[in-house]
């Protein structure tokens, strides 16, 4: 999906010209990064079919993009927001289906060349057309991502893949937002074929000209037999929509309507036919586009966007391109960041740690994203050995003289950091940037080691770093822009969604963090058991409780980030009585990683609580506060950080410390986060909660002064 504005009428999207009897149109929109479909484009697709229909010199079409990456990616989510009413919603869908029905019962045959993103309304257009040639380049991704939007698949999208690919096929796309790069796609029997870019145009004109002379694809449902008794009658899938919506209640919560609506419109068109899927498609359209968590999901897609284009400075320069980065410290993080700096950005990455030994194992586990990437097909055994080949490592500074930017991800401690920083300067390149992995060390004090505190700055990549969204970008008191804008277009090589933060203890998301999990150990000593603490978070919308996101950070670092975060703000982290997990790291429960902690884990697994932990903790469940209470306690101790953190500028706006929270520890994103949640709550009844808790409970539910100023003027967060 895709966001741009509609393209001038002085310069036509829609192109073509006839040679041989076959049509070949372009989509090009002038001036734009990206093709997307439009109310105007929609225009110009009918204008170009029509003419095309009634042009006796036209025996087929091959249909193309004119940029080159990007096929189409999807609708023109700028017209989707501007929509007021779920029957001007379903009117669009509707005028969409219209569109492709035309395209799909166009009376000479059409193939649909593919590179770059076809997402959204791009691939409902190519599954409407006749015959589909995707190249085999990374760059081509195919998918209907609109379940991610809090919205269905809804030009023909659930009705045209199942009929092509089976139920089965079709709900694992649509129901998870998936998009699958192109070689998968046509395992899946999504494109008919497979080429190198270079030949994509050859090879579409010649399956254009095949069908023209009466040609037509003969296609077999993936599958066998397996997928003829689960895809191809009523009672097999019976058997799959039943299964696939426990699934979406599992992984959702039901906090996500999109899924359902979308299930519910694949099963209503095979059950019912094309004509009347299509009408129930545009319906339920229309009722999710006007659901708030429709717009919380857009308002994020939005913020995203725009995120990926901030420099994170005014006026930054451009950044240094980053082709060499070194690591100090191969442990968990550091071999996390290799792993995902290779993959994702393809740089040289050269690894340092004490001794040999730990390089190895450093390297191996990063090998190990790389061979995840593998298993999973998304490279290929040639790009595995090219990208393998990028990791190197010793027990030296050898090589770093060369790296544009390395990252130390060694023990949380100051005095090590500061001495890794006093190492690499005397090997780094004059402009090579020095950044630090810190979770809640200030940048600024561990730059005071520095002869040039201008190239140092602050990465905190979140565990595990292959598969967490969000990177921090701290810099200290005396970094430079250029260092700035450096790091940030780096994160963003690696995939990562980047924040800039300013430098303070904790930074953004372990400080508006930190009350959550120091809520545990007063609702535990209150008797509130393990498992309704976690329940009542993951009732909210968190995917998974504070108890087992504990476990899964790992006591030990829990711990001492709990240390640095009572240091600094003390007097709102009031201390929790007994032992605490203290006494679980002293008797070697450290979490997942340990295979115990408040969880015990069995090959990775979670097995449940392990009752002996209440001993450890002195405490013992007995009913604890109401539920309700444990939720609402947990959640506006967040809320009340956030606000008070923004009006300290730690975070630009409220964009930035939303999307935080949100790509930082899960918070909620159908709650739009923590500062938009409290903007629909209101003030006054956010600082009336926290008076009524605060009362009961103490200080460390006193309302921010921000709150509480809000709550007199009536103002928000957002305006």
């Amino acid at each position: 999906m895709a966001t741009t504005t509609a393209p001038s009428l002085s310069a036509p999207a829609v192109t073509w010209d006839v040679n041989d009897g076959i049509a070949t149109v372009a989509l090009d929109l002038k001036g734009q990064p990206v093709n997307v479909i439009s109310r105007a484009v929609k225009d110009e697709f009918l204008a170009c079919f029509a003419a095309l229909a009634d042009d006796a010199r036209v025996r087929a079409v091959a249909f193309f993009s004119g940029k080159p990456d990007n096929f189409i990616a999807g609708a023109d989510i700028e017209e989707f927001v501007t929509l007021g009413s779920a029957a001007e919603a379903e009117r669009l869908s509707a005028d969409g289906q219209e569109m492709l029905e035309r395209v799909a019962r166009f009376p000479k045959p059409i193939a649909v060349g593919i590179h770059g993103a076809c997402l959204g309304g791009g691939f409902e257009f190519a599954l409407a057309c006749h015959y589909r040639v995707a190249t085999d380049h990374p760059k081509t991704q195919i998918g209907l991502p609109e379940v991610q939007l809090g919205i269905l698949p809804a030009a023909g999208g659930c009705q045209r893949l199942p009929r092509l690919v089976g139920a089965r096929g079709a709900l694992d796309m649509i129901l998870a937002g998936k998009s699958e790069r192109a070689a998968k796609a046509f395992r899946l029997g999504m494109v008919d074929e497979l080429v190198p870019p270079p030949i994509l145009a050859e090879i579409t004109i010649a399956a254009a000209r095949r069908m023209a002379s009466g040609w037509r694809p003969k296609r077999k449902r993936p599958g066998g037999f397996v997928g003829f008794l689960l895809d191809g009658n009523p009672l097999g899938r019976g058997i799959v929509f039943r299964a696939a919506r426990k699934q979406v209640f599992e992984r959702t919560g039901g906090h996500y309507p999109a899924p359902f609506a979308a299930l519910e419109a694949v099963e209503h068109g095979l059950k019912h036919g094309l004509a009347e899927g299509l009408k129930r498609e545009a319906q339920l359209f229309g009722q999710l586009a006007v659901t708030d968590v429709s717009r919380k999901l857009v308002q994020i897609f939005f913020a995203t966007n725009q995120l990926k284009k901030d420099p994170g400075v005014p006026n930054a320069p451009p950044p240094e391109r980053v082709k060499r980065l070194g690591i100090i410290g191969s442990g968990f993080m550091g071999s996390g960041i290799a792993g995902t700096a290779v993959s994702q950005a393809e740089v040289d990455v050269r690894m340092k740690d004490s001794d040999v030994a730990r390089v190895a194992r450093g390297i191996l586990a990063a090998r190990a994203i790389l061979d995840d990437r593998l298993k999973r097909r998304r490279v290929t055994k040639y790009e595995y050995e090219r990208l393998v080949a990028l990791l190197s490592g010793g027990d030296t500074y050898a090589g770093f003289g060369r790296a544009e930017l390395t990252i130390e991800a060694v023990f949380e401690e100051i005095g090590v950091k500061q001495q890794v920083l006093r190492e690499a300067e005397g090997v780094l390149p004059p402009t090579g940037v020095f950044a630090s992995n810190t979770s809640t060390i200030p940048i600024t004090r561990i730059a005071e080691a520095a002869h040039d505190p201008e190239r140092v700055i602050g990465m905190h990549f979140f565990s595990p770093v292959a598969k967490m969204p969000l990177l921090e970008v701290i810099p200290g008191a005396r970094t430079s822009a250029q260092t700035v804008s450096t790091a940030v277009a780096f994160g963003r090589r690696m995939g990562k969604t980047v924040i800039v933060v300013r430098d303070s203890p904790g930074f953004w998301v372990n400080r508006i963090l930190a009350p959550y999990p120091n809520e545990v150990g007063h609702l535990l000593a209150e008797g509130a058991s393990i498992e309704e603490i976690d329940s009542m978070a993951v009732r909210f919308g968190f995917p998974v409780g504070p108890v087992t996101l504990l476990d899964e950070v790992g006591l030990d670092v829990a711990l001492k980030v709990a240390g640095v975060m009572q240091e600094a703000y003390g007097d709102r982290l009031t201390v929790p009585p007994g032992p605490g997990i203290a006494a679980l790291v002293k008797a070697g429960r450290l979490g997942r990683k340990s295979g115990r902690g408040f969880y015990s884990y069995k090959g990775g697994k979670k097995r449940g609580v392990d009752e002996s932990v209440y001993g450890l903790l002195g405490i013992h469940p007995n009913g604890g506060p109401r539920p309700a209470e444990i939720m609402q306690r947990l959640v506006l101790g967040i809320v009340n950080e956030a606000a008070r953190a923004l009006a300290e500028s730690v975070v630009r706006s409220p964009r930035d410390g939303d999307i935080g929270a949100i790509f930082g520890f899960g918070f909620p994103p159908f709650r739009g986060g923590p500062l938009r949640y409290a903007d629909d709550l209101s003030a006054e009844r956010v600082v009336a909660d926290l008076e009524r808790l605060a009362e009961r409970y103490g200080t460390r539910f006193a309302p921010s002064d921000v709150l509480q100023e809000q709550a007199r003027r009536g103002t928000k967060f957002y305006s």
